[in-house]
């Protein structure tokens, strides 16, 4: 098993089982979000988070996520911000908002690259989690998406990359 990020290396349309290392992260808390408002509460986010964490010095070390705690259904429940190079020291208050210190978990997990719009991530959440049992495992939370490549207004949406990282027992 591999202790290297996924995201740091090529697309990988195959399921790959790797164990993850605890990252430090600044995160918003999301709870209860409707999936028509999941937009504007990222595009708020990072557009908030990152020169805040600029501005005290603090150094991004990856992509941005989002980390599930729950299932989605007709709400959503996660964690969104940014891996660190060092944990964050207490909450971060910018444009209204509160960031916390967290971390993404050290654990086994299943992933898979999405390469393509936004639209098709429920249809590759799927995929991963019928092979990740198809394989012997049960996916277990929290589970997170890597946004490997940033939205831009003029980005072909057909060209983004999430890596999705499905955690798993057994």
């Amino acid at each position: 098993m591999s202790e290297r990020p996924t995201y740091l290396g090529p697309t990988h349309e195959q399921v790959t089982y790797v164990t993850t290392q605890q990252i430090p992260t600044a995160v918003r808390m999301a709870q209860e979000v409707l999936p028509g408002d999941m937009g504007g509460i990222f595009d708020e986010t990072f557009r908030t988070l990152v020169p805040a964490l600029q501005a005290q010095g603090i150094e991004i070390a990856g992509p941005a996520f989002a980390l599930h705690h729950k299932m989605p259904g007709a709400t959503m429940t996660f964690e969104l911000g940014f891996p660190l190079a060092t944990p964050l020291d207490g909450e971060l208050e910018a444009g209204g908002i509160t960031f916390y210190p967290s971390s993404m978990p050290a654990t086994h997990v299943a992933t898979v690259s999405h390469v393509g719009s936004y639209d098709g991530l429920g249809r590759a959440w799927s995929g991963l989690m019928q092979q990740v049992a198809a394989d012997g495992h049960q996916t277990a939370l929290p589970f997170w998406e890597v946004y490997v490549s940033q939205p831009t207004p003029d980005g072909d949406p057909s060209a983004l990359r999430t890596d999705l990282v499905l955690p798993y027992e057994g």
